[in-house]
């Protein structure tokens, strides 16, 4: 046997009663040490923190004070370049009056729809016409949209004090005769046509099939003159070929007399004309912060006075902004003023809300009429009974026992989705009430949508005047948008949504179209792209195409938005066109964080053809009254409303960026046309990128 192991010891030594109470006093000290440097930093921290919200707030009221100084020098300076709106303004109303002028020297035979003793003269001239050739009612029906359209247009462009109400309501009740009139007519070439249906018989099928494409209508005929069972569908075909609308009949029409009309005009002339207020907003300014003369000595507080000079100074401009607000549109008047969710009507169900959805691609009347008797031949002789009833609808509602297939009542119709317009998502199918005057949803199923070629199918419970309506906010509120001048009285403004990025670009009083973009197409809207218009038209235009970015008063309802008081949001678009010219501007996030009555934005010089570089960006906030640099970048952390180093406060925008901008960009700003500069105002208050982004 080997040595034997000595035994270790046993587990840790034990330790005595006064070791513990040692390290619980060292613990304890320690403990006291850290608590008092956390207290000591802490006051120090404080300090330093105090100490430099001093510093800071005394630069501030002394930069407030030097702003006070020079305030009524910079409104002065701003009130002569804000002229430009006034002569824009009296430029607009000269042309419309020479416009006027000019239709009354051309003697071209068309009305005046201004004029009711032109416009009654030419409707019941028309209403009397016995010719109702369908080419001719199509010819002379484009006329009638022009002078639609004209009316419209006129009513939307005139400012309120050009315009009274009396003649808006006078106005509006021409275009709504017009529209009566024009739909009359096309009922009267309908009835002309199944008249002489027999003469369009398809070989086939020896029923009538009529295909008339167009511009603004597209007309689909049919006759069942055989009474075939078999026949009671039918796709109608374009010039190439192309299939175009259809509709499937239900069995027990299918051997009846009747004719089936889908007539689509590519307008609406049902839905209610848009309404305006009656008056533009107020802009309400708030007291001016200002600072006691000893504040830049020794004193850091702050009270809020105004002094006689500056109330004046502050009237004067404010007057000449609502001067310039009152010499815009209606339709652009309309936009500011917002109406919240406790003052909207609720809807009986199923009805559409037009404020939300907005009808996109025109309307499609979809009838059952009754076949008028067709020529006969006897002995001879061509004899045709004649009926003074006019075009009659052959009345049909689908019934079923509870033993009986549905889909054999019901009404099937098949339309084809104009390539003029864009549906970003599925649309929804709505029917005309023509009691009620509404849309609505209800009596419609069984919905296949084929949106890649352009398709759409659906059943109903009779023959109804049918639309597609899409989401009038889908594209707000704005992801980001950016402003950019192009060269003397040019720019480009680009609108990023979550569907689509759009490009308008503008030159002196016209804009365009520039281009419009999805993940999926880059060629959508051909037919608007490089085609100049005013500001109005052009948005008009994207709307009845379906790309919407103009919010209006009920909005708000429906989209998030970045709420701003109406004096900071008005100013900001009135001085970001003065400066247009120059200087480019772009969404910042953090105008999300500047309060309501601030906006933040980028802004920087930029004077050539090419795109901004991002490290160029400058932020600025504007509340109407005051603009500042600010320190922060927007890779910053978190939103502070310091002022950057070595810059000053102003009491306007174009004052601010006179401190930084260039000997030419400020002589490009002196030299910009009136024209121009309220052409980026429209466009500014039109799309509202201050508070829908």
């Amino acid at each position: 046997m080997g040595p034997k192991k000595k035994k270790s010891g046993g587990g840790k030594k034990k330790l005595s009663k006064a070791e513990k109470m040692r390290l619980l006093r060292e613990e304890e000290e320690r403990r006291l040490l850290e608590e008092e440097q956390a207290r000591i930093r802490a006051e120090l921290e404080e300090a330093a923190r105090l100490e430099r919200e001093r510093i800071e707030r005394e630069k501030t009221e002394r930069l407030e004070a030097k702003d006070q100084e020079r305030r009524g020098i910079e409104l002065s300076e701003l009130s002569v370049l804000e002229e430009n709106f006034l002569t824009a303004a009296q430029w607009k109303s000269k042309y419309r009056a020479l416009a006027q002028w000019n239709h009354y020297t051309g003697c071209d035979g068309s009305p005046d729809p201004t004029i009711p003793q032109e416009i009654n003269t030419f409707m019941s001239l028309w209403k009397e016409d016995p010719n109702n050739d369908i080419q001719l009612v199509i010819a002379k029906g484009n006329k009638v949209l022009e002078l639609i359209e004209k009316l419209e247009f006129f009513i939307m462009d005139t400012p309120f004090h050009e315009l009274s109400v009396k003649h808006v309501a006078q106005y509006t009740e021409t275009i709504q005769q017009l529209q009566s009139l024009l739909h009359d007519k096309y009922n009267a070439a309908t009835e002309q046509m199944l008249r002489e249906a027999s003469s369009y018989a398809e070989s086939e099928s020896g029923n009538m099939e009529v295909v008339i494409k167009e511009q603004n209508v597209t007309l689909c005929i049919w006759a069942n003159l055989k009474k075939v069972p078999k026949f009671r569908s039918q796709i109608f075909h374009d010039d190439q070929r192309e299939p175009w609308n259809g509709f499937e009949l239900p069995k027990s029409l299918a051997i009846c007399d009747v004719a089936v009309r889908i007539l689509h005009t590519h307008y609406d002339h049902l839905s209610p004309f848009r309404t305006f207020p009656t008056e533009p907003p107020k802009l309400e300014m708030p007291p001016i912060k200002t600072v006691k003369s000893s504040a830049l000595h020794n004193s850091s507080s702050l009270e809020v006075k105004s002094t006689s000079e500056e109330e004046g100074s502050m009237d004067k401009v404010f007057d000449k902004s609502a001067s310039i607000l009152k010499s815009v549109s209606r339709v652009h008047i309309s936009s500011l003023r917002i109406i919240g969710i406790s003052e909207s009507q609720p809807l009986e169900e199923h009805v559409v809300d037009l404020n939300q959805f907005i009808p996109v691609g025109g309307v499609y009347h979809f009838d059952a009429l009754k076949l008028p008797p067709q020529a006969k031949l006897v002995k001879g002789w061509t004899m045709v009974e004649v009926l003074d009833t006019g075009l009659e609808m052959y009345p049909y509602e689908a019934t079923c026992d509870e033993n009986e297939d549905p889909s054999s009542v019901t009404v099937g119709l098949t339309v084809r989705l104009l390539d003029s317009v864009i549906y970003f998502e599925e649309p929804l199918i709505a029917r005309w009430d023509s009691k009620a005057k509404y849309w609505r949803t209800d009596d419609i199923g069984d919905v296949v949508y084929n949106m890649q070629e352009k398709e759409i199918g659906f059943k109903m419970n009779g023959f109804f005047t049918v639309t597609l309506m899409q989401d009038a906010h889908l594209n707000m509120p704005y992801q980001s948008w950016e402003l950019r001048p192009n060269g003397p009285d040019e720019a480009f403004l680009t609108i990023l949504t979550t569907f689509a990025e759009v490009q308008i670009q503008i030159k002196l009083n016209q804009c365009m179209l520039a281009g419009i973009t999805t993940m999926e197409d880059t060629t959508l809207l051909s037919e608007l792209r490089g085609v100049w218009m005013s500001p109005l038209a052009l948005t008009i235009a994207l709307k009845r195409a379906g790309m919407n970015i103009f919010p209006a008063e009920y909005s708000p309802k429906y989209v998030s938005i970045n709420k701003k008081t109406l004096l900071a949001e008005i100013t900001s678009y009135q001085q970001m066109a003065l400066i247009a010219s120059s200087f480019a501007f772009s969404w910042s996030k953090w105008n999300l964080l500047s309060g309501e009555e601030n906006v933040v934005f980028k802004i920087c010089e930029h004077l050539k053809q090419e795109p901004v570089w991002e490290e160029k960006w400058l932020l600025v906030m504007f509340n109407g009254q005051r603009a500042q640099r600010l320190q922060l970048t927007e890779e910053s952390n978190h939103f502070s409303k310091n002022i950057a180093e070595d810059t000053e406060f102003h009491s306007t925008l174009y004052h601010l960026i006179k401190d930084l901008g260039s000997e030419e960009a400020m002589e490009r700003i002196k030299e910009a046309h009136h024209l121009f500069i309220d052409a980026v105002y429209q466009l500014l208050l039109s799309t509202k990128i201050l508070t829908y982004s």
